[in-house]
């Protein structure tokens, strides 16, 4: 029994969570009420405070998470290889296609920080910084080895992941591209931003 409640309680969280994202990204975060957000989940306002102590504790969750799955994607792909070439390749392609894939909450994650409290700012910024953090070092490692030729390091890092993170702003489910698309073109797009030497053939 407890199991059902369980997976009844996830279940509403996750049903508010995608109503307040469509909600935050459609109207902003303080144009938006929580009756607004109950009502495209199909609740009652009550509802929301029953999971949530506040209409900015939502984002702070919608927030967090996203950034641990972004965080967890590119720890993944630098993970996946001891090349920088691939691993800068296969973050920012993982990140973009990603950030296509779930564009709508990802204009949220990204674009309403201004919208949390000091202390959940503060722990967001610092999971950006991890996540920041993570590139630099394979954009460093790169540039270490003689495989990225750029001049700027700081400053590519920084250009890969607004190349990903601006997916989000732009991204429609009816244009041309799909999210593997996306992610394709940004992961060579990222690798001339590092200046990417070629493989050595054979």
């Amino acid at each position: 029994m407890t199991g059902h409640v369980s997976d009844r309680a996830s279940a509403s969280r996750q049903r508010l969570a995608n109503a307040a994202s469509q909600a935050f990204a459609e109207r902003g975060f303080h144009a938006t009420t929580t009756r607004d957000i109950a009502a495209a989940a199909g609740m009652s306002p009550a509802a929301v405070y029953v999971h949530h102590s506040s209409k900015e504790e939502l984002l702070h969750s919608i927030s967090e998470r996203g950034h641990a799955v972004i965080l967890e994607l590119i720890r993944a792909a630098i993970g996946a290889s001891d090349d920088p070439r691939e691993q800068v390749g296969a973050a920012i392609g993982a990140m973009s296609e990603n950030h296509a894939q779930n564009h709508v909450v990802a204009r949220v994650v990204n674009y309403e920080l201004g919208a949390l409290s000091p202390e959940h700012h503060e722990q967001i910024l610092a999971m950006r910084q991890q996540i920041t953090a993570e590139l630099q070092a394979v954009v460093d490692r790169g540039v270490a080895s003689g495989v990225f030729t750029t001049t700027q390091p700081r400053m590519a890092a920084n250009a890969l992941l607004s190349l990903a993170v601006d997916v989000a702003r732009w991204y429609h489910e009816d244009g041309s591209w799909s999210p593997a698309d996306v992610g394709a073109f940004n992961a060579e797009a990222a690798l001339r931003i590092v200046g990417a030497q070629p493989t050595a053939t054979p």
